[in-house]
């Protein structure tokens, strides 16, 4: 080892060298080099998520909504309501700290209960040794109660604090939209601050005076919107703006509880159609409650596989929590937290999907879509007379005009699918009073199509509406609708789903009008029908691949990409059998089928990017319906195999819950699904898809009006070998069946029945 120096010209300083192992070093301050900037990771905080009809709460995993500007972590936490976020920062602390996350949980849906403790307060507590249960719950309101417990051999003092915010923005805001204009955020006055023209930063006062805390803002139609905090067990010792802060003394193993309950209010009104009861306690028992009533009347499922059972509970559980009021009973709203509303396609889909689980909310569904239906031209709002509705919002832009969802029909394949749900649904039910009352509509549904389709003799969609979604079918992104080259398509779009769902359309309302003895109107269907098939078959088939092109073009060219959607064509009955059968097997293919779940697109497209909304994902919903109709061809392991796939994916996620969507890698041993930041969960036809894996297996195929269940070929696949359902309910019979996997046969067997249904049983 040696040293020397030499001159450094550029600070005119010696440069020390140093000789180590053959190689000469310098210090680094003396020979700086420049440096590349770090950054943060960009990662999705986990979250809990509650959910009550139309409220939907989501937390960080302590149950906190932070209030720092900076953390932009996470922008859909919060409480909502009505589209409007009436809770935007929901805080913690104990002495200005963070408390220390233990546990927590948000499996009941509607309530999340944690365990923390206080961290080290210097001179004062040691860390750990406070323990905090945090309990919330909705029901027309969030309720939260904290029970604190003292673990030391001595008495303790020491604050706890819960802040609260309201920004009350528009959901369309919190999604990315901007306002060119925002209401104003308010401040509830004391009378003693109006008598003195006085006003004290202090708010103490004013809620002792109202018994409220009380958040504002009126919005720019002047609508004012509230958040109401009402505390119980003990008040606040006292307030620093919106943060209520307790000064708590417990003795050793003494437990103290403090509590609120937050109520949403727009124009002095409830926001929420949930009237809340008094208290947190009140509030759990009436959830239970009312999810126990409800699930009385569904069908009970179970099988012998731990893992399925996990995932057919937690669907129970939240079909239940994504119940909402809309005004004709509770219909399903899409997903949380951006499509917590009524949705035409969603709402429908998952509705067909649980008629074997609950078909009253089909009823409910096809109801409230009804009492929607397009009655005007409005091209604002892409309304048509006889269109069944896309989404409908409440919140301010709604209210003001910024955004036509009030509501919003820019959907092409709603209105067909309205009619497949309304012809389903009599299958399963025999509702001869809804047939009737509903026929009207029907008709409206279908003269909306039938004008539509006049010029081409298929469904097209274009965007009308400034306001409105550039693509219309269920691949609704701005960017999916591309062929071959991945070039995207403009103009008007003829999708090849949409015309499976019109051909189906048709047929299953000539059956339904020839119950009710309009011939003619059967006959005329049957035969448009008849000639779409013979029309699609030659238009849409890309005989240089022997699969269906995604859709028509503006000028009636295919669009040449190879995607997901000719999979819904297989089980309508669209295909000529061969195409069927060449449909059926591309979708196998590994550039569709990831080994999860089959894609969207093509992994050999251009335009192919397994972390695309649409463009390479993969749907549960979507895998759902292409089961069905390989079911449907009797190609029963192909099916299997998809819907095993998406149920092997809803393991690896929390609450085995399936989600909106998920990222297309390939599956490869011991590798596990790779999740879509924000994909919506819980998701109505996601969730729906399990229900609709059950049909798969057991194959019903229930024809009520003729008082008939016939089960064909019923089939578990070699994870399961025992499906039970029970409660079952076709037409006006109630019945118990049991399927047991002996080998590679199923066999199935009427365990209870109570009504005179004929079964039978086709092995």
């Amino acid at each position: 080892m040696s040293e020397q120096t030499i001159d450094n010209l550029q600070n005119k300083q010696p440069l020390k060298l140093l000789n180590l192992g053959g190689r000469t070093f310098a210090p680094s301050e003396q020979v700086p080099i420049p440096e590349w900037p770090c950054t943060t990771t960009q990662r999705m905080q986990p979250t809990l998520t509650l959910k009550d009809d139309d409220l939907f709460l989501i937390t960080d995993k302590l149950g906190n909504i932070s209030g720092c500007e900076v953390d932009h972590a996470n922008l859909s936490l919060g409480l909502l309501c009505k589209d409007t976020r009436f809770l935007s920062r929901l805080e913690l602390q104990i002495e200005g700290e963070a408390p220390i996350l233990l546990s927590s949980t948000a499996r009941q849906g509607f309530a999340l209960s944690a365990l923390c403790a206080n961290p080290y307060i210097e001179g004062k507590i040691e860390a750990e040794t406070i323990g905090v249960e945090r309990n919330i719950v909705l029901q027309g309101a969030l309720f939260e109660e904290l029970s604190l417990t003292n673990y030391n051999t001595e008495p303790v003092e020491f604050e706890i604090s819960v802040s609260f915010d309201a920004d009350f923005l528009d959901l369309f805001v919190i999604r990315g939209a901007v306002r060119h204009a925002n209401g104003t955020i308010m401040r509830l006055v004391g009378k003693s601050e109006m008598d003195f023209n006085h006003i004290s930063h202090d708010i103490h006062g004013v809620v002792q005076e109202t018994g409220e805390l009380t958040l504002a803002y009126q919005g720019l139609d002047g609508i004012l919107m509230e958040s109401r905090i009402r505390f119980d067990h003990r008040q606040p010792d006292h307030f620093q703006g919106y943060t209520a802060i307790w000064r708590m003394q417990l003795d050793p193993h003494e437990t103290q509880s403090v509590g609120y309950c937050l109520q949403p209010f727009i124009d002095g009104k409830l926001a929420s159609a949930v009237s809340p009861p008094a208290n947190l306690k009140q509030a759990l028992a009436a959830e239970l409650s009312e999810e126990q009533k409800w699930r009385d009347h569904a069908t009970k499922i179970r099988t012998d596989n731990q893992e399925l059972n996990l995932i057919i509970e937690r669907a129970e559980e939240d079909i239940y929590l994504l119940g909402q009021t809309f005004g004709e009973g509770k219909v399903l709203s899409a997903g949380v937290p951006w499509f917590s509303t009524l949705f035409g396609r969603d709402s429908i889909i998952a509705a067909a999907q649980t008629l074997i689980f609950a078909p009253d909310i089909a009823r409910n569904t096809l109801l409230t879509l009804a009492a929607y239906q397009g009655q005007v031209d409005n091209e604002w709002r892409e309304e048509e007379p006889g269109k069944i509705l896309h989404e409908i919002r409440f919140g301010e832009m709604a209210r003001c005009g910024e955004v036509p969802h009030t509501p919003y029909y820019g959907t092409v394949d709603a209105t067909p699918l309205w009619i497949l749900l309304y012809a389903q649904y009599y299958s399963w039910t025999h509702d001869d009073l809804l047939l009737d009352k509903l026929w009207d509509n029907a008709l409206a549904a279908m003269d909306w199509i039938d004008r539509n389709c006049q010029e081409t003799g298929y469904l097209p969609y274009q965007c009308k509406s400034p306001g409105g979604l550039r693509n219309q079918g269920w691949k609704d992104s701005g960017n999916c609708i591309v062929d071959s080259q991945g070039r995207l398509a403009e103009k008007n779009i003829y999708l090849s789903e949409v015309q499976g769902y019109v051909y189906g359309a048709k047929m299953a309302l000539s059956q339904l009008a020839r119950l009710r003895k309009e011939h003619d109107l059967a006959n005329g269907w049957e035969k448009e029908a008849h000639d779409l098939k013979i029309r699609f078959n030659e238009d849409f088939w890309l005989p240089e691949v022997e699969y269906i092109a995604l859709g028509l073009n503006d000028e009636g060219k295919p669009i040449d990409s190879i995607t997901s959607n000719p999979g819904h064509c297989l089980g309508l009955d669209i295909l000529l059998p061969d195409k069927a059968q060449s449909v059926a097997e591309r979708l196998q293919a590994p550039d569709l089928f990831s080994g999860w779940g089959i894609r969207t697109l093509s992994s050999i497209s251009p335009a192919y990017n397994p972390m695309g909304y649409h463009l390479g994902s993969v749907w549960p919903h979507d895998n759902g319906i292409i089961a069905t109709g390989l079911r449907s061809l009797n190609r029963v392991e192909q099916a299997l195999e998809v819907a095993q796939g998406i149920i092997d994916m809803t393991v690896h996620q929390p609450y085995f819950r399936p989600p909106e969507l998920f990222c297309g890698y390939t599956r490869l041993p011991n590798s596990s699904p790779v999740r879509y930041p924000v994909a919506c969960t819980p998701q109505a036809w996601a969730t729906g898809t399990i229900f609709q894996f059950v049909q798969i297996m057991a194959n019903l195929i229930p024809d009520a009006a003729n008082n008939c269940l016939q089960i064909v070929h019923p089939t578990l696949p070699s994870s399961v070998q025992f499906l039970c359902l029970e409660n079952l309910k076709i037409g006006q019979t109630l019945l118990d069946l049991e399927f047991e996997r002996s080998g590679n046969a199923t066999a199935c067997r009427v365990v209870r029945k109570r009504g005179n249904l004929r079964v039978i049983i086709e092995a």
